[in-house]
């Protein structure tokens, strides 16, 4: 229950135009992701997700419009998130929600001028774009079985600069269906949850880059134990579905990427006052197979889930 607006809340970070895009592996599963609840309520959820990367200058990286040798990425991704459930019907539940990101980036990278290389750098602080759920739906099979689908949109809110090494922004329109399904095993104390969803992305109009669709999938096992504490392993991958395309990426071959990171978690849940559920949990999941991506050894994720 207390993890339904992890559906809302999923990261950044791609084999799309300058290495980052919508999503970071391993980001998107939190305990209890596939359960709805079937009662109304409001679920307030906060989210930071911190990610330190690179891609070696043996490769060249399309940002900006143009195309740099390599890339070095620092940044800290903080969502802000608001679900509303409205209850039950015909055996389902319905929930709609926002998010609203903030984000700071440190970027870096290599550009040839004449017959030299030259290094700079970019930083930006600001709101990121915006995250919309009008529609997630629950489904109960039985009290260890529960599946949720949800359709997500990210805005192109925040502000864009092309050239820019670094932007609060992706300047396109997102689209995300998604799947979430949670198993729970009561007798041994063990919980299963998965998170599978597509990525469709609109073109950048001031780059003339367009994203190709992205497949994700995001895994996780959990123990817990009767004073509210768990602890288990996340994995996660991003695997890109064709080329991307326009100038830049036709002379990148499409800058096809994917990546594989697995983790540990830790999850604590307690209820404020005897009635209030709260949730949090804490992950490091560090990339272990990368091409085209930030690859990053510094990937941390903490979250916390109030229910009222």
């Amino acid at each position: 229950m207390l993890a339904v607006v992890s559906m809302l809340v999923a990261g950044s970070a791609s084999a799309t135009e300058g290495a980052l895009g919508r999503p970071v592996a391993g980001t998107s599963v939190l305990s209890g992701v596939g359960i709805v609840p079937t009662e109304p309520a409001w679920i307030a959820g906060l989210e930071t997700v911190y990610l330190d990367g690179s891609i070696g200058a043996d490769r060249q990286v399309p940002i900006g419009g143009r195309s740099s040798l390599g890339v070095d990425g620092e940044l800290s991704l903080t969502l802000a998130s608001l679900l509303k459930v409205w209850g039950s019907a015909g055996g389902w539940a319905f929930a709609s929600g926002i998010t609203l990101p903030y984000v700071w980036e440190n970027v870096a990278g290599s550009f040839s001028v004449g017959q030299l290389n030259t290094t700079t750098s970019d930083r930006v602080s600001n709101l990121y774009d915006m995250l919309f759920t009008p529609i997630e739906a629950g489904y109960h099979f039985s009290e260890t079985d529960h599946i949720a689908l949800s359709f997500n949109i990210w805005a192109p809110t925040g502000k864009y600069e092309a050239g820019a090494l670094a932007n609060p922004s992706l300047n396109t329109w997102t689209f995300v269906p998604q799947i979430a399904y949670t198993k729970i095993v009561p007798k041994y104390g063990l919980e299963f949850d998965a998170v599978m969803g597509f990525q469709f992305y609109t073109k950048n109009t001031a780059t003339n880059y367009q994203n190709a669709p992205l497949f994700t999938l995001d895994v996780m096992g959990l123990k817990k134990f009767a004073n509210g504490f768990g602890m288990g392993v996340v994995m996660g991958t991003v695997q890109q579905l064709g080329n991307d395309t326009g100038p830049t990426a036709d002379r990148l071959d499409g800058f096809v990427g994917h990546d594989f990171s697995i983790g540990p978690i830790i999850t604590y849940e307690t209820r404020l006052g005897g009635k209030t559920p709260l949730s949090a949990s804490l992950r490091w999941v560090p990339s272990v197979a990368s091409t085209n991506r930030l690859k990053s050894t510094k990937t941390f994720m903490a979250t916390a889930t109030l229910v009222f």
